[in-house]
């Protein structure tokens, strides 16, 4: 479909929620102002980005718009090297833009400029779209506080007990220092990164201690996509490894040959707390990257986790990072359920 059927079609109340949407965001986490320069590099090679466009161009009528298909690297380089610290990008990205080698927002950080990143948009549908707009409203006072509390839980726990339906995996060691992605970068290095916002993540201290069972509802396949089987598939877990897997699927067993034909073994460790309630079980996106913010746990399949490093793992060396999804009925830190129903009780 081209440009200009999709803006014909762009629904004007998602325009309008998106701008909404938008407008919190960089009045909230963002403290923009008009003092500050704003530029919008976008491409409307999907719905959802001609609809994230349209928001932004009502939010900062005097920010710069850049067509990232009709301008060149060049050009388009130049134009965000006359940028000064603390001046606000947005990326909006069908797909994903780069420059070069590198990935445009890591560039943008090191000219320490405000960035939002919207990437991998035409993996979502047409249909997806009012979940996608739904997830950049941002509820400061729920995301700051349930992200520091699960944070200081997280640090001060000494084990943790994941429960999808009775099968248990059992955390039998305390975590690493959690990481928030909350929209509150005080004393952080780089101000913004990919959107929606909402996760705490951290990882088993000890990788070998994690141990049991887990049903997982859904994963990110070799597309990026997250793939839904019909009936969960459980995880077998010792001494922190994948070692078997129940009511598997062929797309699913590929996850697992890949991983274990690269990496020799199945490790599980990232453990991450999604906290965006415009996600669920049933209000899905198909975007993996996107769909992790989801009200809910996830865990990551493979050796690849650069945040922590760890004894025997070279941060360099691992090659997959597969997000998978519990079924999660509950999940609790030492004795105290942190997670039930669907929502997070801290």
């Amino acid at each position: 479909m081209n440009d200009n059927v999709y803006a014909l079609q762009v629904p004007e109340s998602l325009v309008s929620t998106a701008e909404q949407h938008l407008a919190g965001l960089l009045s909230m986490v963002f403290n923009h102002t008009d003092k500050e320069r704003a530029v919008i590099v976008y491409d409307t090679g999907c719905l959802i980005s001609t609809i994230l466009t349209e928001a932004y161009k009502r939010c900062l009528p005097e920010a710069l718009f850049i067509d990232f298909n009709q301008q060149t690297p060049e050009e388009i380089r130049g134009i965000l090297n006359s940028l000064h610290p603390s001046d606000f990008v947005a990326l909006v990205q069908s797909k994903s833009f780069r420059l070069d080698a590198f990935r445009l927002r890591v560039e943008l950080f090191k000219l320490k400029l405000k960035v939002i990143e919207h990437p991998h948009l035409s993996r979502m549908s047409d249909d997806e779209a009012p979940y996608y707009i739904d997830s950049l409203a941002y509820d400061a006072e729920y995301y700051r506080r349930v992200g520091r509390e699960l944070k200081s839980k997280i640090d001060a726990a000494s084990s943790g007990v994941l429960d999808t339906g009775g099968d248990l995996l059992m955390y039998d060691s305390p975590f690493e220092s959690a990481k928030l992605n909350i929209g509150d970068y005080t004393g952080m290095n780089n101000m913004g990164g990919q959107f929606p916002l909402g996760e705490v993540f951290t990882e088993a201290q000890d990788l070998r201690a994690v141990h049991g069972r887990v049903k997982i509802f859904c994963f990110g396949d070799v597309t990026y996509k997250i793939n839904t089987p019909k009936i969960p598939i459980t995880l077998v877990i010792e001494h922190g490894q994948v070692i078997a897997c129940e009511n598997s699927t062929p797309d699913f067993d590929q996850i697992i040959s890949n991983i274990r034909r690269d990496e020799g073994v199945v490790w599980i460790r990232e453990l991450g707390f999604g906290l965006n309630r415009a996600f669920s079980k049933t209000r899905t996106v198909a975007d993996t990257g996107t769909y992790e913010r989801m009200c809910g746990v996830h865990i990551s399949l493979g050796a690849k986790h650069g945040t922590y490093g760890k004894p025997g793992f070279k941060r360099r060396d691992g090659i997959y990072h597969v997000d998978v999804f519990a079924d999660t009925h509950t999940f609790s830190l030492g004795s105290e359920v942190v997670y039930q129903d669907g929502a997070w009780i801290v």
